[in-house]
């Protein structure tokens, strides 16, 4: 028997290896897998771009609507009809961060995100490049509210020109953070600036924060403005599909990044609602 023991040692170490082996579990695995390679993923964001020509044909009909009823007041039905769209993971894809972080392990950084920005490696979001030339021809101004940073900007900007975005020359159609004293992560000042000299159309977002600054609330109060705003889901507030991060995964932890990792992820955990196993 004792001859036995050096090789069942061997074996038992073998079993092990492809564990030890491999990477540590991350949680973003299977929501970055499934945006850079399904065909779910490609089939519902070129639904939301469909849905949205033919809302904006709508809007464009009804002076009488804004897609901003917080931020639009006066008199705004014969100023120029225009649409305010996210940057990232609502036109831009921008999975090979998230990609690199799961390989890598990482987690956000705001200065390698800031390499990959200026990488300009983004890709277009199925379906988004169309839009916005379709908008275009429609004599619809095209502005991007994204909180990508003021320095991030002409990255972005040859990024989008490069993908084939209509660029308007004498127009800064890319409004980003901290461009302004009062442009913070909430968006609202900036649809609001939009607002005095355009009628805004339709809002596209991934993001909560992307359609009214009420979204840092938690999981329970998010839920209320959500359904307090009903009546502009899927007609002039039009959502594109994110499961990799936002404002969803930070509510349970109340939007602290502070929090240890382990304490996030308790958190999020314990927001499930599971079946009972019965």
């Amino acid at each position: 028997m004792g001859a036995l023991r050096p090789l069942a040692a061997m074996a038992f170490c073998l079993a092990l290896a492809p564990a030890a082996l491999a990477q540590e579990a991350n949680d973003n695995l299977n929501a970055v897998l499934w945006m850079q390679k399904s065909v779910e993923y490609k089939a519902n964001a070129e639904a939301v771009f469909a849905l949205a020509k033919i809302r904006l044909d709508e809007a464009l009909k009804d002076k009488s609507r804004t897609a901003a009823p917080a931020e639009q007041t006066g008199n705004f039905r014969d100023l120029t009809p225009a649409v305010i769209a996210d940057a990232d993971e609502t036109v831009l894809d921008n999975s090979g961060y998230q990609a690199w972080m799961v390989a890598k392990g990482e987690t956000f950084n705001p200065k390698t995100w800031t390499q990959f920005v200026k990488s300009q490696t983004s890709t277009a979001i199925p379906g988004a490049v169309e839009f916005a030339k379709y908008a275009e021809s429609k004599g619809v101004r095209v502005f991007y509210v994204t909180n990508r940073t003021k320095e991030e900007e002409p990255a972005t900007r040859e990024n989008m020109r490069k993908l084939g975005f209509p660029m308007t020359a004498n127009i800064d159609t890319i409004l980003t953070a901290r461009e302004q004293p009062n442009w913070g992560s909430a968006k609202g000042t900036r649809r609001a600036v939009i607002a005095k000299h355009y009628r805004i159309l339709l809002l596209l977002g991934d993001n909560f924060g992307d359609f009214t600054d009420d979204y840092k609330g938690s999981v329970e109060e998010r839920q209320k403005v959500y359904e307090a705003n009903a009546a502009h889901w899927g007609t002039d507030w039009l959502m594109l599909p994110n499961p990799s991060y936002g404002s969803f995964e930070s509510a349970p932890f109340g939007h602290n990044f502070k929090v240890p990792l382990e304490e996030q992820r308790a958190a999020k955990r314990a927001a499930l609602a599971p079946w009972s196993g019965q």
